[in-house]
């Protein structure tokens, strides 16, 4: 959902054939599933600001990989390298698989994605976790410190779902669909389905489901403006 209502509003500004925001009415905000940074075995980095070290004594030559260019990964990466002035360079795949490999191969140095993706790795010992892009410890990964743990700054990036309908649904209808989705993702059976593939279940109002999709809007448009980040 960042790609498509987040990010895609800036990305695609007055390119699609309807409006990312304006053409649909937020029901729910279900889950969210902030990112973790993980490294390959060869660099020689155990945390969030030996790595930011490491790679402003090797300029250009730290890469960063993707899903693709827009990605949650790919701007949460570009608001570390933002923040923290690191010398990484991004180099987009399609889709975190051959990311993976490469990164597992040592011909990527850091790779960027969701817990269930790369826990599995992290502890069989193919790749090593750095920190997690959450103010606080991740179901699925609680071994895992955040990044403001591990010596970085305080930023988050998640990949989140979002429920959303047609902008000319009717409220009171948006209102019981709204209820009824939290009802289900707060059912105990579901929590904990979502607790191990490190997703924090929401559930929450139209209101503040709305304003979550426009404060991530205006995050990600100014870090796609100021890396001059443009789509495929």
């Amino acid at each position: 959902m960042i790609g498509a209502h987040a990010a895609n509003a800036t990305l695609y500004a007055g390119r699609l054939p309807y409006d990312p925001v304006k053409s649909f009415a937020p029901v729910s905000l279900v889950g969210i599933a902030p990112l973790l940074m993980t490294v390959n075995n060869n660099l020689p980095v155990n945390n969030v600001k030996e790595l930011v070290a490491y790679t402003k004594a090797n300029p250009g030559k730290v890469s960063f990989g993707s899903s693709g260019v827009g990605a949650a990964a790919h701007l949460t990466q570009e608001l570390f390298k933002q923040v923290t002035q690191a010398d990484i360079v991004h180099v987009p795949y399609k889709g975190t698989a051959p990311a993976l490999s490469d990164l597992m191969g040592g011909n990527l140095q850091i790779l960027t994605d969701t817990p269930s993706a790369l826990m599995p790795h992290v502890r069989s010992g193919k790749i090593k976790a750095i920190a997690v892009f959450a103010n606080k410890r991740v179901p699925g990964a609680t071994e895992v410190p955040t990044i403001s743990e591990a010596g970085g700054p305080a930023i988050e990036g998640s990949t989140w779902v979002l429920f959303l309908t047609q902008s000319a649904v009717p409220k009171d209808i948006v209102n019981r669909m709204s209820a009824e989705a939290a009802k289900a993702i707060n059912s105990p059976e579901l929590r904990t389905k979502f607790e191990t593939l490190g997703i924090e279940s929401v559930g929450s109002s139209p209101e503040q489901a709305g304003k979550f999709l426009d404060d991530e809007i205006v995050k990600w448009a100014r870090v796609i403006s100021a890396a001059g980040v443009k789509a495929e």
